[in-house]
């Protein structure tokens, strides 16, 4: 963890979890939901401090939930939106983001175990058409664990501004696909890590491939319908969130010059496709990371791959890799916490779990910052509560 994200998180610390976030005047602020469920108290205390106040800064809404055999939690803080002040609605559907990536995951893994699908055979064997000679050593298996070494492709934009200009650009897999592809690779498939999307395009890809269906239908038959996850879709070129949803805000220079918030719930999202676009609740992502856990969504040895992170260093950091296949890997609290974040404009999420699923964590938070350089504090203080200080 950098040493930017390790000092954040002594701020949340502090602010968050010992002493309670900062309130905002009574007349912007929503009080936190009373909790549905709660098994001790300190739990119930250390879960309800860490999203009290909202909204305020970093933050306009929170729904958490924890579950697991050391006690369970459900609780909501913050608005539905700042015009009308409302409550959060601790059902809303939000843009989980790279959480999208793990849906993947389990469903390539459930393709190997079907043989459909090698993980030690190249991506290239599988679309020779769009995969140049160049990367004709990368594996399935290093498209899931980021070790492929293949580049980010190019985007119309770098700041959130740019972004926003662009956000009904629709994308298509196959054009980020070659936009990455033409250019150099990164390193030598196998030797490094770097954390991207790419990888998982050319994964969904590969799922419509070997399997003549799109990458949507698929997920929703292997994952969504088996495990009654009715409130979890995928949007397509819709920028919209369909169904009950609370609004997302995010930081940014505004018409006028001035720096504020602007309501980005309406966003296109094609260009995360596989790696990022699923829309979903805090009840269905909990039902699926307990499946998850359980062994009942990748079944057998293969269920491994997700637990299992490559022996080579993080590109940038030089640190050990902390991604696997689908899932990610820190050590909270003294434990290993496995899960995944995801972040689009106006939201974060998480779903995380300990190994034995004795206690599971889903969140979303309406960030402010979502996308920035480090976690936002919100969300830091909500996933120290749950497991405790990184160490």
């Amino acid at each position: 963890m950098k040493k930017s994200t390790r000092t954040l998180l002594a701020a949340a610390l502090v602010l968050g979890v010992a002493a309670g976030p900062a309130i905002v005047p009574a007349a912007a602020a929503a009080p936190a939901a009373a909790a549905q469920e709660a098994s001790t108290p300190s739990l119930e205390a250390a879960m309800s401090a860490a999203i009290a106040g909202l909204p305020r800064a970093d933050a306009t809404a929170a729904l958490v939930r924890v579950s697991g055999t050391e006690g369970s939690w459900q609780g909501s803080s913050g608005v539905h939106d700042l015009e009308s002040g409302a409550p959060a609605d601790p059902a809303a559907r939000f843009r989980a983001g790279s959480v999208t990536k793990v849906f993947t995951a389990a469903t390539v893994l459930q393709l190997a175990a079907e043989g459909r699908i090698d993980l030690d055979r190249s991506a290239r064997s599988y679309l020779p058409e769009l995969i140049p000679g160049r990367y004709a050593r990368v594996t399935v298996r290093q498209l899931l664990n980021h070790t492929h070494g293949i580049p980010a492709p190019d985007f119309a934009g770098t700041t959130v501004e740019e972004w926003y200009a662009n956000r009904f650009q629709v994308h298509t897999p196959e054009a980020m696909v070659r936009s990455a592809t033409a250019k150099p690779r990164e390193f030598r498939p196998g030797t490094k890590q770097h954390y991207l999307n790419i990888g998982y395009t050319i994964a969904g890809l590969i799922v419509e491939r070997v399997t003549d269906d799109t990458y949507e239908r698929q997920v929703e038959r292997r994952i969504l319908r088996p495990l009654g996850l009715r409130d979890t879709y995928f949007p397509g070129k819709d920028p919209r969130i369909v169904g009950p949803y609370n609004h997302g805000y995010q930081t940014m220079r505004l018409d006028d010059g001035t720096t504020g918030l602007r309501d980005v719930s309406v966003w296109g999202t094609t260009d995360g496709w596989a790696a990022g676009d699923l829309v979903s609740t805090t009840a269905d992502l909990e039902r699926f990371t307990q499946a998850l856990f359980a062994g009942r969504v990748v079944r057998g040895p293969l269920l491994e791959e997700m637990f299992t992170l490559p022996k080579v260093p993080d590109l940038q950091s030089g640190d050990p890799a902390a991604y696997a296949a689908g899932l990610a890997m820190k050590r909270l609290g003294g434990r290993e916490v496995w899960g995944k974040t995801g972040g689009r404009w106006g939201y974060n999420t998480a779903i995380a779990s300990t190994r034995d699923g004795a206690r599971t964590l889903v969140y979303s938070v309406n960030a402010t910052d979502a996308k920035g350089q480090d976690m936002n504090r919100t969300a830091l203080t909500v996933m120290v509560a749950a497991y405790g200080m990184p160490g």
